[in-house]
């Protein structure tokens, strides 16, 4: 029997609907809809997640029952250990992603937000940390404006009502803000290596 076709009987048995599936599992119900037509084969943890809501083993999902040697290779992707790495992975590219600062500083949170909604990622945690990341890099984008835009007043005034050797060169803070950058996105790169990304549905 089918993926999908073990879901539809599970969920049926359970007396859900999809929207119902969708709720308890927090999976959007068009996500429910393709794989119970077999559009599309669930990670790991959306897997978990649905099993646990129907009250089946995970086992039962997985098991490949006699048949095409494609199954079997399904059940083997879904029980290895790769789901939370390549989830790691896809954090990473988008962290590094944000390094375009350096050529366009002030719409490259665009890269890593683009790439977020391309993913197409459904563990809450792996979007929590992606969004945290792009609006990190928005406020970093404001604070380099306002900084700037602090040494404009502060050279104008100098050079107004006192001594034009006190001014400051636009480059000094310019380059701290850069520096900062970088250092924050280095510390997430080592925090994502770190973290337990592993998705525990709700009850």
């Amino acid at each position: 029997m089918e993926l999908s076709q073990k879901i539809v009987i599970a969920r049926k048995k359970k007396g859900l609907t999809q929207e119902q599936l969708a709720d308890r599992t927090n999976i959007t119900v068009r996500t429910i809809q393709r794989i119970e037509s077999g559009e599309s084969t669930p990670r790991s943890y959306t897997l978990k997640a649905i099993a646990d809501v129907l009250g089946i083993p995970f086992d039962t999902l997985i098991t490949a029952e006699p048949g095409p040697a494609k199954d079997t290779d399904m059940a083997m992707e879904l029980t290895g250990p790769t789901t939370e790495e390549n989830s790691k992975h896809f954090l990473q590219v988008l962290c590094l992603s944000c390094f375009t600062y350096l050529v366009i500083p002030f719409v490259h949170f665009l890269v890593p937000d683009y790439l977020l909604k391309r993913s197409g990622e459904q563990n809450p945690k792996i979007v929590a940390f992606a969004r945290r990341m792009v609006r990190v890099q928005l406020c970093w984008k404001s604070a380099l404006w306002l900084i700037m835009l602090l040494t404009l007043g502060y050279n104008i005034i100098v050079a107004v009502y006192f001594d034009r050797a006190w001014l400051l060169n636009y480059l000094l803070p310019f380059f701290i803000m850069y520096l900062l950058n970088a250092l924050i996105i280095t510390y997430s790169l080592l925090r994502i290596s770190r973290t337990d990304f592993s998705f525990q549905p709700s009850a």
